[in-house]
């Protein structure tokens, strides 16, 4: 009972981070992190969706791999993937209530967002998108999940470099760094 008591605090409360990370710093500098948040928020960018529920969407087929090979994470990754999308969609109105600079924006943001990221895998849940595929690639392949989170957000930022300003595309490089590192440290492994 306990541990079911942690993964939901841990899923409310990196969820909670998350939201504030999102649509405190990255949103209002037009930044995006990496992985399905990063694509979640080119959409809204672009698109004006919402992007908690884009995330919804686009990590389903992510959820339906983890169903099948990685059982345990499913579950709480579900949960993870819906609390945090709500906490997203929810939070949107802190878009307009703090003003940094695109530097602090992208170390806050990063340093929040990490620490939501990596508070929700210490206690075996996530949110659901590359998250979750950086906890199996790291297990799979031995390798740092820093390293993996890193990796695959580099690759979904550089595919969003096509319509995101430099300035931008570099604040974002060094979000996703900051989130990388940052939930490498909270995670604890």
């Amino acid at each position: 009972m306990i541990v079911i008591f942690q993964k939901l605090m841990a899923t409310i409360i990196g969820s909670l981070l998350l939201g504030i990370g999102v649509n405190g710093f990255l949103v209002p500098n037009h930044l995006i992190d990496g992985g399905i948040l990063g694509i979640a928020l080119i959409l809204h960018y672009f698109f004006d969706l919402q992007a908690g529920i884009s995330m919804v969407v686009l990590s389903l087929p992510i959820c339906i791999y983890a169903s099948m090979n990685k059982r345990g994470y499913f579950f709480s990754s579900l949960q993870g993937l819906l609390v945090s999308s709500l906490f997203i969609d929810l939070l949107a109105p802190l878009r307009t209530q703090i003003s940094v600079s695109h530097l602090s924006s992208a170390l806050l943001g990063g340093v929040i967002i990490g620490s939501g990221v990596g508070l929700m895998l210490r206690y075996q849940t996530s949110t659901g998108g590359t998250d979750l595929l950086a906890k199996i690639i790291s297990g799979i392949f031995s390798v740092n999940i820093a390293i993996a989170i890193i990796v695959i957000d580099g690759l979904i930022v550089l595919a969003g470099f096509t319509v995101l300003p430099v300035d931008s595309f570099l604040y974002s490089c060094l979000a996703i760094t900051t989130v990388g590192l940052t939930t490498s440290l909270i995670e604890g492994e």
